[in-house]
């Protein structure tokens, strides 16, 4: 009997791993293309869809608890749904969406008893959301052949004299983030300061990354306005 068990653990952890590694596969192509549902998504409904129907698997002699997965299935659907918003051509919520439904294979698991195989979910669960993202951002970075790269510009006013400072600072605190300036430009501000332009190289713009480095250069002496903006195009 624990024989068995142990094999038929295996065998979901087998499962599970085949679901991770492609979905991930599937999200790898549509992160590269920059669509909607990226790595994490497809990698997080594969894992779901596999947690569910091996759980229905080992539930399949109770016709009544199964019916009650089913449902659970459904509902989590439109739960999930409500998490997703579309701001202008940006659509959120998509690996929310989908880390619930997992999170909700993950409850019927241990709400039927099976608590190994909830915990291997949960652990799939938690690595397509925080192995992969370090992935995704990389692959975000990566020029495509059928989408459009963006140029960012970091517009800073500082105090005049201390322009070769900054611009070291700037650079390095930049790059760091992963956003390499491709050159500066100068132009005096009024009487006592400088405005410095920093085009960086085109990309694919994460605004919440690029923000906490703008947040960084604000803390640099001298610097007394600071804001980006971007431009399709590459320039």
């Amino acid at each position: 009997m624990l024989m068995a068990a142990q094999q038929e653990l295996l065998a979901t952890t087998a499962d599970l791993a085949l679901a991770f590694v492609l979905g991930a596969l599937i999200g790898v192509e549509r992160q590269w293309r920059q669509r909607t549902a990226g790595l994490r998504t497809n990698t997080l409904v594969a894992v779901g869809a596999a947690i569910f129907v091996n759980l229905g698997w080992r539930i399949g002699g109770d016709p009544e608890l199964a019916r009650i997965v089913a449902y659970v299935i459904s509902g989590i659907g439109f739960l999930g749904a409500g998490t997703i918003m579309k701001e202008g051509v940006n659509v959120r919520g998509l690996n929310t969406a989908a880390t619930i439904w997992g999170s909700a294979a993950v409850g019927a698991c241990a709400g039927s008893g099976q608590w190994a195989p909830a915990i291997i979910a949960a652990a799939f669960v938690l690595a397509a959301n925080t192995l992969l993202r370090p992935v995704a951002n990389q692959i975000n970075r990566l020029p495509t052949g059928d989408s459009t790269e963006t140029t960012a510009t970091v517009f800073l006013i500082v105090r005049r004299g201390l322009e070769g400072d900054i611009q070291e600072q700037a650079s390095d605190i930049l790059d760091a983030a992963g956003y390499p300036v491709r050159e500066f430009s100068m132009r005096p501000f009024g009487t006592v300061e400088t405005e410095m332009r920093a085009t960086l190289l085109p990309s694919h713009i994460e605004e919440d990354e690029l923000d906490r480095a703008i947040q960084a250069l604000e803390q640099i002496p001298g610097v007394q306005q600071i804001f980006w903006n971007q431009n399709p195009g590459g320039g």
